[in-house]
């Protein structure tokens, strides 16, 4: 599974206000806390790799799914591959969820993967020409809307990366202002 997404710094009031004149569909708005892991045996940061544990809940909008639909946090696991090209924050990616979050905290602490930062953010979700769009107000970072669809193929990943463009462009924002380094990475920078 491979995830084509282009992120870019925006205004979100203002692409909020263009969504709803192109008549997309608004979805749900989650609190989301992402603590991000390094590994004992490389450095991620070196390799472009990621590992975080995520927990999130819903703030506004219907729960899409049984772990949320009570109110209550969803946690979940993932790895994020390196980047597979120049245009996009394209990568591999494999995600799963999981039942216990102070249990993985153990796991990948007995494991030797220490914590290595915290990235918390509003993500409100939209629906559009396929895409999920996330409006993105991160803590201590900035607002960005990030576009994305997932592809089985590796084929797919041009195609998928240019409707994403033209898409973006439809939202008045231009793909060449893309940032393709991570929440994770804009926070230690600035830090």
């Amino acid at each position: 599974m491979y995830e084509v997404e282009i992120k870019v710094p925006a205004d979100l009031e203002t692409v909020r206000g263009r969504l709803r004149e192109l008549d997309a569909d608004p979805g749900e708005t989650r609190r989301q806390r992402d603590v991000y892991y390094d590994a004992p045996h490389r450095e991620f940061a070196e390799t472009d790799e990621a590992l975080r544990v995520r927990r999130e809940t819903v703030v506004e909008g219907p729960a899409s799914n049984d772990e949320t639909a009570d109110g209550g946090e969803s946690i979940r696991l993932t790895y994020k591959g390196p980047l597979l090209d120049d245009g996009s924050k394209t990568r591999a990616e494999h995600e799963t969820g999981v039942a216990d979050g102070e249990a993985i905290s153990g796991i990948l602490d007995g494991l030797g993967f220490d914590p290595a930062a915290t990235v918390e953010k509003r993500r409100e979700y939209w629906h559009f020409e396929g895409f999920t769009v996330a409006l993105d107000a991160v803590d201590r970072v900035g607002e960005f809307v990030e576009i994305e669809r997932e592809v089985d193929a590796e084929e797919a990943i041009g195609p998928t990366r240019e409707a994403a463009t033209e898409t973006l462009a439809r939202l008045g924002l231009d793909a060449d202002d893309q940032v393709r380094t991570s929440y994770l990475g804009l926070l230690l920078s600035d830090g």
